[in-house]
């Protein structure tokens, strides 16, 4: 209950002066961030954005394979006719595209997801949740094929997400010490 001249419970003190709208706009955002900052809306972004731009690469990488034809299927397609070699071809960057678009969102997915509880479990936000994130997807997803790729995919994600964890804490003034650069 606010009283006049009293700001909304919730706002910190910043909806003093403020009409009903403006104060409606202030929680409706508060409240956006505090349910983007949630895990369950982190792995699910992620998971949706990693399937729209798994989808794009898969897209673009099939496009890419009809570029120079090496198979030795190559020479049936182009002996038929235009609009069947399109049909096939479409159907092809369709099939690629899909799975690419699902194996991207579920790595986004588990990913995100772990990190976000790593996080929350260690109450700290730095390199070490992303390395043990990228273990467990890592493992998780390699896991079907035995206890010695579980293993290596464990310490190749981990170490892809340590570098790039690492680049992307670097401090921006430091240009010697980017590797890019």
């Amino acid at each position: 209950m606010a009283f006049p001249g009293m700001s909304a419970p919730g706002l910190g003190g910043q909806g003093v002066g403020l009409d009903e709208q403006k104060l409606k706009e202030q929680q409706m955002i508060k409240f956006m961030q505090q349910a983007m900052e949630s895990c369950p809306a982190k792995t699910a972004m992620s998971g949706v954005m990693g399937f729209g731009l798994g989808g794009l690469f898969g897209l673009f990488m099939s496009s890419m394979r009809y570029d120079a034809p090496m198979t030795a299927g190559a020479d049936a397609i182009t002996k038929l006719p235009v609009k069947e070699q399109l049909r096939q071809g479409f159907k092809e960057m369709g099939k690629a595209s899909w799975s690419s678009a699902k194996n991207f969102g579920l790595v986004g997915g588990i990913f995100a997801g772990t990190e976000c509880c790593i996080e929350g479990f260690r109450a700290k936000n730095d390199l070490y949740n992303g390395v043990a994130a990228g273990c467990i997807t890592g493992g998780a997803l390699a896991a079907k094929a035995g206890p010695q790729a579980a293993a290596l995919g464990c310490a190749g994600f981990a170490g892809f997400s340590a570098a790039i964890d690492y680049y992307m804490r670097m401090p921006n003034d430091d240009t010697a010490a980017d590797p890019i650069a």
